[in-house]
């Protein structure tokens, strides 16, 4: 079984930052890319960034490519999304998801496992 749980999520003004957190199992991340995801209210859930199996290798949507950083911390089964200069057009809900391939990398239909999700809202 698979479990993700993602945390993080709050409240923040426009410019501020967030620390989101993705908690899984040593194995699943260990193993394989883990990404994170968003959907804004009415909108399609769209790629945010995502990280290979040994953290050597991230990928980020344009939208948010100088301002997010994504890591990882194998011993601790963790997968962190660092937001800075956060956007009102941020706001959306958060989700941390499993690649396993094969499958385009900023495909949703390419993630096999997702979490529940984390609310951040930027206010402006």
């Amino acid at each position: 079984q698979v479990q993700l749980v993602e945390s993080g999520g709050r409240l923040v003004q426009a410019g501020g930052s967030l620390r989101l957190s993705c908690a899984t199992s040593r194995r699943t991340i260990s193993s394989y890319r883990m990404g994170w995801f968003r959907q804004a209210p009415g909108k399609e859930r769209e790629f945010v960034a995502a990280i290979s199996w040994n953290g050597g290798l991230t990928h980020y949507a344009d939208s948010v490519k100088g301002r997010f950083t994504i890591s990882k911390d194998n011993t601790m089964s963790t997968v962190d999304l660092k937001m800075n200069s956060l956007k009102p057009e941020d706001t959306a809900i958060y989700y941390c998801a499993v690649h396993r391939g094969p499958g385009a990398i900023l495909s949703v239909t390419s993630y096999d496992y997702w979490g529940q999700g984390t609310q951040v809202t930027v206010s402006s």
